[in-house]
């Protein structure tokens, strides 16, 4: 069998976004030597931690040729949720007065509970109603925003016991908690995308949804489970969140969704629909967060650094399609 020709052009097509941001981290090493130091790696890792939670959550929907812009709001009502539940007794302002904190493993069962629940509405509105995705998770970004509102007043939240911030804090040896707790769902992602008949229906679906169901493949009940998982992964992500800064909003993880989309298409999930892997969100999430960090290094304008990661957002998606058009 002929070995298929090196193309330079299909090479730089997948991978040319990431081999910019090698060079830019390589440059921005030179330049400043303190962005390859210690403490700047170990922030780094724990800012990927929970946005490679929120890409698990979204790669799945994305893969199945949908979307999930609700994924923020999940996440500030996850953060919230965790928020009142994990305060000190003695907190000046504790949100609900007289009661005690939850256990740390508890509260985090309930926050996934909770937005597993919302999730499973989103995804019931697009398997059997056939609301498209973009419609279905507007819709439900909007709700749980109100419900936010209302359920905290719009008030921060803050005073939170030691066992819950101290996951952000400590760990074993220098590995901190938060990132063993990506690095879990990372393998239960890995376990399920690749090991279980839910993990194939799933890429069934995205490849060509009518002839999965021809097939036999349980299509509603398995977007429902979809966007279910997606929703606990996203409320796991503000329990996170909200113990590496300490306290809440409803404002936390406010376009989050927009950045874990980009990582995950930047890394190889097809917008298309079909084709993605847990490893292609590990490295979207690595090339944004480098790319975050080597602007800030590197000086640049903390407003212009948005407008160079909607560009490289715009480059992957333009060259996702591309390859989808070609293979066609």
């Amino acid at each position: 069998m002929k070995a298929k020709s090196f193309s330079l052009k299909e090479f730089l097509i997948n991978y040319g976004v990431i081999l910019v941001m090698v060079i830019l981290v390589v440059f921005t090493a030179f330049r400043s030597p303190n962005f390859v130091s210690f403490n700047n790696i170990n922030n780094l890792l724990l800012n990927m931690s929970s946005r490679l939670v929120i890409a698990l959550g979204i790669a799945g929907c994305v893969i199945t040729a949908g979307c999930d812009l609700s994924a923020g709001r999940m996440i500030g009502l996850g953060g919230c949720i965790a928020g009142v539940l994990l305060q000190k007794a003695d907190y000046a302002g504790r949100f609900f007065e007289g009661g005690k904190p939850m256990n740390v493993l508890l509260a985090l069962a309930v926050v996934m509970l909770i937005t597993a629940a919302f999730g499973a509405v989103t995804g019931f509105f697009i398997a059997f109603l056939d609301v498209p995705p973009f419609i279905s998770t507007l819709a439900m970004m909007e709700i749980v925003y109100g419900i936010n509102l209302l359920f905290t007043d719009a008030t921060p939240l803050g005073g939170y016991v030691e066992s819950y911030t101290n996951l952000a804090s400590k760990g074993i040896g220098p590995i901190k908690w938060l990132l063993i707790i990506a690095l879990i769902v990372g393998l239960v992602s890995w376990f399920i995308f690749n090991m279980t008949r839910h993990g194939k229906y799933m890429y069934a679906i995205g490849a060509n949804p009518q002839a999965a169901q021809v097939a036999g493949v349980p299509v509603r009940l398995t977007l429902v489970l979809i966007y279910a998982k997606a929703a606990a992964f996203y409320g796991l992500a503000g329990f996170m969140l909200g113990a590496k800064s300490g306290g809440a909003s409803v404002n936390l993880g406010l376009g989050y969704e927009m950045e874990a989309i980009a990582a995950c298409t930047i890394g190889g999930v097809s917008v298309t629909g079909g084709r993605g892997k847990v490893s292609s969100a590990v490295i979207g999430v690595a090339v944004f967060e480098l790319l975050k960090a080597a602007l800030q290094f590197l000086g640049v304008n903390a407003n212009a650094q948005w407008i160079a990661l909607g560009i490289i957002i715009y480059i992957a998606i333009s060259l996702d399609i591309r390859k989808y058009v070609a293979k066609k």
